[in-house]
């Protein structure tokens, strides 16, 4: 039995400090990302499932994270500035976070000890859904695209509970 995230606090990418208490009641996508990255281009089909779902409760987090290959060394400034230009992104982005090692977030931590399969996250674009009750679900690896009927299956199923 895993514990619910709602107790974490994250920092919006204006530097905000934000309880994930406040997204109860939603699904969640939480998507570690990078602006240099083989799958970059993910930022668009994400930015499509938030376009589809977020009027039926989904929300997708984006956490910036230069732990694999050092390909998210940018300020804050530029990575939405990049997701603005090259992406339209509209859902929302956090301040960067280390998903493995010494460092990891809390975050991070629970997402990755939540599922199968457990341990640290692999790359950038990894996904892990959220239920509305805050326990995460299911847990997707990089090449598992936003457009993935697998992931898309899993996220409508979560809506529709």
């Amino acid at each position: 039995m895993t514990s619910s995230i709602y107790n974490i606090a994250v920092t919006t990418i204006q530097g905000e400090d934000k309880q994930l208490n406040e997204y109860a009641g939603k699904v969640l996508l939480i998507v570690n990302v990078a602006s240099y990255c083989g799958y970059t281009p993910q930022y668009g089909g994400l930015e499509k499932l938030n376009q589809k779902y977020r009027q039926a409760g989904l929300r997708i987090l984006g956490f910036p994270c230069n732990d694999f290959g050092a390909q998210e060394p940018g300020s804050i400034e530029e990575i939405m500035l990049f997701c603005d230009r090259n992406y339209g992104v509209t859902f929302e982005m956090f301040d960067k976070v280390h998903a493995k090692g010494a460092q990891q977030h809390p975050l991070y931590a629970q997402l990755t000890s939540a599922v199968e399969p457990k341990g640290d996250v692999a790359w950038n674009f990894e996904k892990f859904l959220v239920n509305k009750q805050g326990k995460v679900v299911a847990r997707f690896k990089s090449n598992i695209s936003p457009e993935s009927p697998e992931l898309i299956a899993a996220i409508e199923t979560e809506l529709g509970k």
